[in-house]
């Protein structure tokens, strides 16, 4: 099957010779360098560049972090350690990638549900904030603070009352395994009064990939109103007032990037009243996806092109094991194709042609575009994943089938 036209693709990387640019290089000369796929690649450039244009949109006073979560790679990470504002880490592991950065540990902070006495031991040790999602969470850190003869930075993760809506994955609101419940936090804040912990502040973050401006403009007016009837219990100033972040990216046709000047201007008219509500605090925006999301990609070779009862099918050295997200088995309801190109033919030559792009394991799951109008690819041609700089590799299940894991480069 064929079409007049290739799938319409919006490419962040630059096209030169018909073959994909990365980190000012060619995509076929940077697997040369590389020396073997499947690979992932992330360009340095774009994400220094979202973080200005951030930086050129958002409030002064807005601390930007990253939630390491979305892209642990150390590379990645210490690049980011000289451009942003702090770290949010979501376990013992992500400390340990960025207590070797020249990130200051207050403005380091630890998120997450179920940590262990040891992880909250090795987050007291080292000085960052804790944000608490349980009383449990503060009695252990409060005991094991004494034991060490410090005084371990807390704030409270809140479950807030509201959500994010249309958000890609909700974080808060309702019955949720994350913080703790806004009416609860009241008596929780009252308790820490009386234990041996250092209150920071607040950390209420109520859902992830949004593209609705609206939305988040919302959520954030509601978090700082929140954030003002919590502060009334607080056993001190609030110094870190967590805003969350929720700024999507574009992943399927039809998806338009978030209008983050209106999100700016937005949050530019609410600052007044929350300096005046909250003059010791810093604001964070926490961003993860946001920032790397669209800097990177996951590459693979054409191993064999097959033609199955009139259906073309690119069988690649990659799939689902390192990319479990574009294969529609990572949140997606009803699979969709992410942004996928014939690296080294982006444009093709006449008409494009309809073909799958799967992987070599032994599962029809394992898609990484699914009747895709491509360039047409050839043996030992290269297939670009794009929008893959989150949730890519250590999203995936490597150890499926043992097939050999991906190289990851910054570039």
């Amino acid at each position: 099957m064929s079409s007049p036209a290739p799938h319409p693709q919006k490419l962040s990387f630059p096209v030169a010779d018909n073959c994909l640019q990365i980190g000012g290089m060619s995509l076929v000369h940077l697997a040369e360098q590389i020396g073997s796929t499947p690979f992932y690649a992330y360009d340095r450039k774009l994400i220094s560049e979202r973080v200005a244009r951030l930086r050129a949109v958002l409030p002064a006073d807005i601390h930007l972090h990253y939630a390491i979560k979305a892209n642990p790679m150390p590379a990645v990470v210490q690049h980011l350690a000289e451009l942003v504002d702090g770290f949010d880490v979501a376990s013992a592991g992500e400390l340990k990638v960025v207590l070797k950065t020249p990130m200051p540990p207050d403005k380091i902070s630890f998120a997450g549900p179920g940590k262990t006495e040891q992880a909250l031991r090795e987050a007291a040790v080292a000085g960052i904030v804790v944000n608490l999602e349980s009383v449990r969470e503060m009695e252990i850190l409060a005991r094991v603070g004494a034991s060490l003869g410090v005084r371990p930075k807390a704030a409270v993760r809140v479950n807030p009352d509201f959500d994010l809506k249309s958000s890609g994955m909700k974080m808060g609101g309702g019955p949720k395994q994350f913080g703790v419940d806004a009416e609860q936090v009241p008596a929780m804040l009252k308790r820490m009064k009386d234990l041996p912990v250092e209150f920071y502040g607040f950390h209420i973050f109520s859902g992830s990939q949004n593209l609705r401006a609206e939305a988040i403009m919302e959520a954030q007016r509601n978090t700082f109103d929140l954030a003002r009837r919590l502060s009334a219990d607080a056993p001190g100033p609030v110094r870190l007032l967590n805003l969350g972040g929720g700024f999507g990216i574009p992943y399927f046709p039809g998806e338009q990037a978030l209008d983050l000047d209106a999100v700016g201007g937005h949050l530019n008219g609410l600052m007044p009243d929350a300096r005046r509500d909250f003059p010791e605090a810093e604001f964070v925006i926490e961003l993860g996806r946001y920032l790397v999301g669209e800097a990177g990609i996951y590459v693979s070779r054409v191993i064999e092109r097959k033609v199955s009862r009139g259906q073309v099918f690119l069988i690649t050295d990659g799939g689902l094991h390192h990319h479990l997200a574009a294969s529609g088995n990572f949140g997606q309801v009803l699979r969709k194709n992410y942004p996928v190109v014939v690296g080294n033919r982006v444009n093709p030559e006449g008409e494009a042609e309809f073909a799958s792009v799967v992987g070599p394991l032994c599962t029809p799951l394992d898609v990484l575009a699914d009747k895709m109008a491509l360039g047409h690819a050839r043996e030992g041609d290269l297939i670009a994943v794009l929008q893959s700089g989150a949730y890519g590799l250590t999203a995936s299940p490597t150890a499926f089938l043992s097939h050999p894991a991906p190289a990851e480069v910054l570039v």
